[in-house]
């Protein structure tokens, strides 16, 4: 697991972009459930960080696609998923499985 922020820097209903190696990660706050996904929409790459965020889905903002925060799939096409990492909160400190 790395450490890759506190809890208090991800706002609730907000992200906080943060680079694991060379990969771009989003963390979202869902009602006090913190979730991590590569940055980057499937479709063109953009940054799901900068996105409409609400308590149940992830909208890229450059083309309105929309992601279910449970499933990390498309709303639209459930073949389409984000990679998702998994997320352990310990003392304020979050970590991800690198």
């Amino acid at each position: 697991m790395i450490k890759v922020a506190k809890l208090s820097e991800i706002p609730q209903c907000g992200s906080k972009l943060v680079m694991v190696g060379e990969t771009p990660v989003a963390l979202f706050n869902i009602k006090g459930k913190i979730h991590a996904w590569d940055n980057r929409c499937p479709h063109r790459g953009a940054s799901l960080a900068d996105g409409n965020i609400s308590e149940s889905v992830i909208q890229c903002k450059y083309h309105l696609w929309e992601f279910d925060i449970k499933s990390a799939c498309a709303v639209a096409n459930s073949d389409l998923k984000v990679k998702a990492f998994e997320v352990v909160i310990e003392d304020g400190d979050v970590f991800i499985d690198g």
